[in-house]
């Protein structure tokens, strides 16, 4: 008989999840409400637009877990910009506790099921669901992160320390 010590994939998936919601949420607290109309290019999303985006990214979350797929030319539920910080720490908030309820009660089997991601009829990819939590959500809201992380910089707003320190947060 073995004696299996690895822990269940929904606490590794748990302890990665925690560590960037936190970092995340300290990037949130940052976002100035007088500037959530301002883009730095015409073709970039407001900053306001792109902290609600974060702030809701854990809604992925949940689907992958509620669902087999999520089809991306099907209607979203209305996501509109939040108006002020506040609410944007209140949906990131909501989507992060909804999601990880979800993920706390998750057993290693679910988190093995295949899971595909859909445009219509087409299937983009099918990956085991751990995989995706961690590619289409965790990695998702690192990379729309990082983009908030430069709108601050150049709205002159400190940086928070993301992975290390930064030019505002100095390692002491």
């Amino acid at each position: 008989m073995t004696n299996d010590l690895r822990p269940p994939l929904r606490k590794i998936a748990l302890a990665d999840l925690e560590t960037e919601i936190a970092t995340t949420r300290r990037v949130l607290e940052r976002v100035p409400e007088e500037h959530f109309e301002w883009k730095p290019h015409a073709k970039s999303m407001s900053l306001g637009g792109l902290a609600t985006h974060v702030a809701t990214i854990p809604f992925y979350g949940t689907a992958v877990l509620q669902g087999q797929d999520f089809d991306v030319a099907a209607p979203l539920p209305p996501n509109p910009p939040a108006t002020t910080r506040d609410e944007v720490l209140r949906r990131f908030d909501e989507t992060v506790a909804a999601f990880r309820a979800l993920l706390e009660g998750a057993d290693d089997l679910s988190l093995r099921e295949p899971w595909s991601l859909r445009a219509g009829e087409r299937v983009v990819f099918t990956l085991p669901r751990v995989g995706v939590l961690r590619g289409m959500v965790v990695s998702h809201l690192v990379h729309h992160r990082g983009q908030l992380s430069v709108y601050l910089r150049l709205l002159d707003v400190p940086v928070p320390s993301i992975y290390g320190p930064t030019a505002d947060e100095p390692w002491s």
